[in-house]
């Protein structure tokens, strides 16, 4: 396979009905949202598909992708697991997060409107994500899915706010160059179009995909990083950015994870490498995985700041609560050694708690908004929170940040601490540094776990576990 066109297989189309609307695939073929998917309409798609295996996909305690495999036997076989799913060893999956040996069985349980058909498996295969449970029938306390679904609900139910989120995946492809790779420039890839990009193709047909699967996607583009191949790595190195569009929290976490196995695949296929690290070489940028937050109240997404420019609304509680626990919540989302190296050589990466308006160097960003002719914002406005890299595990930072604005809508001078991290008050001042080691990081996890606890959300082993690892790196 030329590395030119790493993947040519066509992508599913909407051959069976000819309707390229709406994106996700399934969603045409079974003619209901995703949310409204029953175990009839799956049995039925797995029929007309010619699928021959089922694949309960989840989320272990160490934020990689797991996947259980299923040939169904005959319907009822296939009822059964697509309704009550199937046990399977809790310890191997969340040891480290404190479920004993002696008492680790878990029912992962699937939610159907996740389902998608893998593009990757050798057989047809239906995809499914799951929930864990515990023997009491309850959702699993230590599972990352259950942790980020109570602390969403809590968010809901306190602050009456649901808070949506996307991820902006940036990643690197490395391959080996050829006579045809001869236009990459170092530190001037941003927005590149091929031929001065060699990862175009695959970058588009991996945000087509995601469509099809059924993950919504903003936009994607060539990134800044470009690396030459030198004595210790014979690649070349390209980056690439796909930003996802705003989802509840716990799908949100769900489609970062998707968006990375997606890719890694894609790469797979072509001879590639596809890389999420913080750095891949000292002095070059590095790869973070931005996070943007729309809290929506009343099913209106709301606006972060008055028409002068003032702060206003929930959003002064996430900026407040962003801030004020930045340090803790690298325990979730930089979890990598060269994590600290994107922080500390500051190539348009925070290093500082500062928020501030569209300054790429603060670790908490308002970005700009699209308005049309009449001043009206044509995308919700949106708070970025630039410190979280490519180690993160989306679902337990995500269920952080939660658990964080809650806490921020309680901080006793809200105004004056927002006043004194404002990008434009450290002006000629010392801000004060984000974490430097895993040491500092654990320190601060420590110093602030009662907000992460609050509620029953994070348990008190998880966070135990939590620290002591990081003490020990």
């Amino acid at each position: 396979m030329s590395d030119r066109t790493p993947d040519t297989t066509p992508v599913n189309e909407a051959r069976e009905d000819l309707q390229l609307w709406p994106a996700c695939r399934l969603e045409r073929i079974i003619g209901k949202r995703s949310a409204e998917w029953t175990v009839d309409d799956l049995v039925e798609v797995v029929g007309r598909l010619g699928i021959r295996l089922v694949s309960l996909m989840h989320v272990g305690g160490d934020g990689w992708l797991k996947t259980l495999d299923f040939v169904p036997g005959d319907q009822a076989h296939l009822r059964d697991v697509l309704s009550f799913g199937e046990r399977a060893d809790g310890s191997s999956l969340f040891g480290a997060m404190g479920i004993p040996v002696t008492a680790s069985d878990v029912v992962l349980r699937p939610r159907l409107s996740t389902a998608f058909v893998d593009p990757f498996a050798s057989y047809p295969t239906l995809v499914v994500f799951c929930s864990h449970y515990g023997r009491d029938g309850q959702p699993l306390p230590e599972s990352p899915d259950t942790i980020l679904g109570r602390a969403h609900a809590r968010l809901q139910a306190e602050l009456g706010v649901e808070l949506e989120a996307l991820g902006e995946i940036e990643f690197f492809l490395g391959k080996r160059p050829d006579e045809t790779d001869i236009y990459g420039a170092t530190e001037r890839g941003y927005h590149a179009s091929s031929p001065f990009v060699f990862g175009e193709p695959l970058r588009r047909r991996a945000m087509v995909m995601l469509s099809e699967i059924g993950i919504p996607v903003k936009y994607g583009h060539s990134e800044v990083g470009y690396i030459q191949p030198d004595e210790v790595d014979a690649r070349i190195w390209e980056q690439h950015e796909i930003e996802l569009a705003l989802q509840p929290l716990p799908q949100a976490a769900d489609s970062v994870l998707v968006a990375q196995w997606l890719l890694r695949n894609l790469a797979h296929k072509a001879g590639w490498r596809c890389s999420f690290d913080p750095i891949l070489r000292k002095g070059h940028a590095g790869s973070g995985l931005h996070f943007h937050f729309s809290p929506v109240v009343g099913g209106v997404h709301q606006k972060h700041s008055t028409p002068d420019g003032r702060l206003d609304g929930v959003s002064r509680w996430l900026i407040a609560g962003l801030a004020e626990h930045a340090g803790a919540l690298m325990a979730f989302g930089n979890r990598a050694t060269n994590s600290f190296v994107r922080l500390l050589q500051a190539k348009e990466a925070p290093s500082t708690v500062t928020w501030g308006r569209y300054n790429r160097r603060a670790l908490i960003r308002l970005p700009i908004v699209a308005t049309d002719d009449q001043g009206r914002s044509v995308s919700p406005e949106t708070v970025e929170f630039r410190l979280p890299d490519g180690s993160a595990h989306p679902h337990l930072l995500l269920a952080g940040i939660a658990q964080s604005m809650v806490a921020g809508k309680s901080i006793g001078d809200l105004d004056g601490m927002l006043e004194r991290t404002s990008a434009l008050a450290q002006t000629g001042k010392a801000a004060l540094p984000v974490p430097r080691s895993f040491l500092e990081v654990a320190d601060q996890l420590a110093g602030r776990r009662a907000t992460f606890e609050a509620g029953g959300i994070f348990p008190a082993q998880v966070i135990d576990r939590t620290i002591d690892a990081l003490r020990q790196l």
